[in-house]
Formats: C-alpha cells, sequence, structure tokens
C-alpha cells in the first residue's frame, strides 16, 4: 500500500488533542499499517496518525534503519539539558528551525497484540519521540519556537507555495 497523503500547516486534526486507542481492531491494524508504509520514504524520522488525518494516538517512526510503531505513547522520561537542535516536520515542509528538546527521551504504549513497549534514546530518536507525541497532543514543533523564529515560520509559511 503506498504512503497515505500527510496533511499540512492549517489542517486542524494536526491541532486536536488525539484520542486514546481503546481497542485495537482491524482499523487499528489498518493504521498501522499505513503509518509504517508512509515512514519508510527517505528522510522520514517519525509520521504521528494526525499527520495522516487520523484522530487516534499512534506514531511511526524510522530512525538509524530502525522502523517501527506505538500506540498510545506516553513521554514518561526526557532528561539532560534541553538544547536547539535543527527541526523540520512534514506537515510544514521545507522550514527548519531551531527547536528545544532533550538530548533524552522514553516514550512507553502497546504494540498491536496490546503487550508493553517501550522506545527510548538519544540524539535524533529523543528528538523524533518528542517531536511524535507532540503532534498526539496537538503541537507543531513550530508552536515551541522561540518569539523571533516563530514569526519568521510563520511568515515563510505564509508565503510558501503549498500554504
Amino acid at each position: 500500500m503506498p504512503e497515505r497523503q500527510i496533511r499540512l500547516f492549517g489542517d486542524p486534526v494536526l491541532k486536536t488533542v488525539s484520542a486514546p486507542i481503546e481497542t485495537i481492531d482491524d482499523r487499528v491494524t489498518r493504521l498501522v499499517v499505513d503509518l509504517l508504509d508512509s515512514v519508510r520514504l527517505p528522510g522520514r524520522a517519525g509520521v504521528a496518525a494526525a499527520q495522516i488525518g487520523v484522530n487516534l494516538r499512534a506514531f511511526s517512526y524510522n530512525v538509524d534503519g530502525v522502523i517501527g510503531y506505538i500506540l498510545n505513547p506516553v513521554v514518561v522520561e526526557v532528561s539532560g539539558e534541553p538544547a536547539l537542535v535543527e527541526e523540520g516536520c512534514l506537515s510544514v515542509p521545507g522550514l527548519w528551525y531551531p527547536t528545544k528538546r532533550y538530548p533524552f527521551a522514553r516514550v512507553t504504549g502497546v504494540d498491536l497484540a496490546g503487550e508493553p513497549v517501550e522506545l527510548a534514546g538519544d540524539g535524533l530518536m529523543a528528538q523524533a519521540l518528542q517531536h511524535e507525541t507532540d503532534h498526539l497532543d496537538g503541537f507543531l514543533y513550530i508552536d515551541k519556537l522561540e518569539k523571533e523564529n516563530r514569526r519568521a515560520a510563520m511568515k515563510e509559511i505564509r508565503e510558501s507555495d503549498w500554504f
């Protein structure tokens, strides 16, 4: 199955808090397949369900050649001194801005069998875990930018071909 179309800045689903997955059924299984297909493309570190128009708490990741997913993720730990790291987003194409992220993050959730899953890492993995869970809470990375950068990002968005 081909990857699903990514929703862009301005789509209300990106600003909506995603609902927890209460029942793991065929619909959720199809969602996971779509998330995995959508994250396999080069340059994609993660895709949240909201980014493909589904208001459920799930995301896929593709970091250092490891591809996977998690349902009902919750950030249970971040550590280290937050630092500015260059960040972009498929839902805000073409923009990259320094965003404060913790250097380590740990997320817990479940898989399609309802078994516990824990994802943890530093560097890009920590960034992806924070970025994707933010999506599920209705936030885009540009919401976290410092005032000057947020103003510049909004100007770039308004002037972009896709907006």
